[in-house]
Order: structure tokens, then C-alpha cells, then sequence
């Protein structure tokens, strides 16, 4: 195994030679890739939802729209973070750094550290709250953002490659690379990049069609339990050439599975289960009253 990784490191494409940056020198400030792909996720969820508040079956309307972007963003970002925070690196709600002025590590987003699973339950209390307040349908108004999620994965993983972050485990597979955060030095695989095929490519390539040439949206509940299974799966597949985070490393020697693959578990079987239940329920009427604008 060793002899096999020596060659693959002297075969290995060097992360630096690629010539990417972490964002945009301005001179007077850095726009970071890695907001730059929260933005555009961002923006294209909201221009798809826009699109679909349109199509027949609706239930809600733009205005609901613009609150669920609203609410959704703090939720992915406050949820994603606490998240991490929560399930991978509890020190950060204490560790403070010295530097020429004291800060919370906890809000360096821009150091990146965020959680799926996190921006999970932050977006459904999002989801929750603009429901209840505009008096939507939460289980069809998830339906609706369900399918528009995989734009926001995939700009993230992409980003996560760009910052040469959360990489993959060793290999000589011939694509392997050596990121410079790498104190090792190994040449591992770029994970970043097939989380953003499974999690987003994927995602939408087939949320979209199930919306746009299926009766899926009569059926309140089959996107997200769809969504769920897809997205929970293909983290789960994911985690196998995931590099665990350091201080989980012994999750994964005890059990055999990661950390976010044992989160993933739970979400693979409620999806199942909420498909199971929208499938017995009689599909909904082509005629449905459109929410008010």
C-alpha cells in the first residue's frame, strides 16, 4: 500500500498547479468563491422557484418566495454552521484565537465548516415559520424547495474545491490530488468535486424533470422524500472517499462508518417512509386554487 501511494504521489496532480485562487483581489477587499457560491446557489433556487410559482399546482405565490429566501438563506448559514459546530467541532463555541484583536471562530464563515445535515434542520425551521406565517402547506412548500436545493450543493462543493478544503481520503487513483492543507502530503481524492456531481449535478438532473414532466407535485410529500433519499445516498456514498475530520477519525475505525454517514441513515429512511406516505394518499387535483399573489 505504501509502495503504491509513493508512485501515485510522484504521478499526482499538485493541487497548486491548477492556479486557482480563493476569490477576487479587489485592493481594498477579497470576494471570496466561497460567498460568491452561496450567492449564485442562491440566486438560481430563487429564479427556479420563481419559474415554478408559475407552472399549474402552486402553492404559494412570489411573495411567499421572496420570504422563503429569506429565511431559508439565515436558515442554511446559522443552521450550517451550528451544524458543524454541533456534530463535527464542538470547540468552536468556545475557541477563541489571538490575533491583533480577539474573534470567535465560531463566525469565520469564510474559513469555511459547514454542515449538510445542519443546513438541514436550519431550512426546515425556515420552511416552517414562513409556512405557518403565510398559512402555506409546509409538507407541498417543502416539495417546492426540495427541488431547487442541488443548485445551492453544487456551487458549495465547488467552492469547497476551489478553497481546497474537506478533501478526500488517500489514493493512486490517477486522478489524485495533493492539496497544500495537506500536512501529509498524500495524494488523496478530490471529493469536493464528486459531492458536487452526487449532491448537485444529480440532484438536479433529476428533481427537475420529476417537477417538470410528472404529475410529482399532486403528490404532496414524493419531492422532498425523493430529495432526501437522493441527497442523504449520495452523502452516504460520498463519506466512503471523504477524508473524516481529524478529531472523528476514531468513528470511523470503531463503526466503520463516518460521522455524516451515520447522520445520513435517518434521513435515507424518513424519506423512504414520506414517499411510502404520499404514494398511498390520492394524488391532488390538476385544478388546484393558486395561492394568492
Amino acid at each position: 500500500m505504501f509502495d503504491l501511494l509513493a508512485v501515485a504521489t510522484q504521478e499526482a496532480i499538485h493541487f497548486e498547479d491548477l492556479g486557482l485562487t480563493r476569490g477576487i483581489d479587489l485592493g481594498f477587499f477579497t470576494l471570496r468563491f466561497y460567498s460568491l457560491a452561496y450567492l449564485a446557489g442562491i440566486l438560481a433556487a430563487w429564479w427556479h422557484l420563481s419559474k415554478m410559482t408559475k407552472a399549474p399546482g402552486s402553492p404559494m405565490a412570489q411573495r411567499h418566495v421572496d420570504d422563503l429566501f429569506f429565511y431559508c438563506t439565515l436558515g442554511v448559514i446559522i443552521g450550517g454552521r451550528l451544524g458543524y459546530a454541533a456534530f463535527y467541532k464542538p470547540d468552536l463555541f468556545t475557541g477563541f484565537t489571538s490575533s491583533e484583536r480577539v474573534s470567535w471562530d465560531l463566525l469565520r464563515l469564510w474559513d469555511g465548516g459547514m454542515s449538510f445535515h445542519g443546513g438541514v434542520i436550519g431550512t426546515t425551521l425556515a420552511i416552517a415559520w414562513v409556512s405557518w406565517r403565510g398559512k402555506l402547506s409546509f409538507i407541498r412548500t417543502c416539495d417546492y424547495i426540495s427541488v431547487n436545493v442541488g443548485f445551492g450543493m453544487f456551487f458549495g462543493r465547488i467552492a469547497n474545491f476551489i478553497n481546497g478544503e474537506l478533501w478526500g481520503r488517500p489514493t493512486d487513483v490517477s486522478w489524485a490530488m495533493i492539496f497544500p492543507s495537506d500536512r501529509l502530503g498524500l495524494p488523496r481524492h478530490p471529493s469536493q468535486l464528486y459531492e458536487a456531481v452526487l449532491e448537485g449535478l444529480l440532484i438536479i438532473a433529476i428533481m427537475l424533470p420529476l417537477f417538470w414532466r410528472t404529475r410529482a407535485r399532486y403528490r404532496p410529500g414524493l419531492l422532498v422524500g425523493t430529495f432526501t433519499v437522493l441527497i442523504a445516498s449520495a452523502r452516504f456514498v460520498v463519506e466512503f472517499f471523504r477524508e473524516p475530520d481529524e478529531q472523528l477519525v476514531w468513528m470511523v475505525t470503531d463503526t466503520g462508518l463516518s460521522r455524516g454517514q451515520w447522520l445520513s441513515i435517518p434521513l435515507i429512511l424518513a424519506g423512504l417512509a414520506l414517499m411510502a406516505w404520499s404514494l398511498k394518499r390520492p394524488a391532488l387535483g390538476s385544478g388546484i386554487k393558486p395561492a394568492a399573489a
